[in-house]
């Protein structure tokens, strides 16, 4: 499962319904919402 840092829970955790999405400048990024309270969170980079 893919994992980024929540900035509200200050620690990592396991992402939510992630989806793939593509940046302005090309490169990959993963964007879901916290599973533990339910903020947006965002990794750049495969997953």
């Amino acid at each position: 499962m893919a994992t980024a840092y929540c900035m509200k829970c200050r620690k990592k955790v396991e992402i939510k319904d992630p989806k793939q999405i593509t940046l302005k400048n090309g490169r990959p990024a993963t964007q879901g919402t916290c599973a533990v309270c339910g903020t947006k969170v965002f990794r750049i980079g495969k997953a």
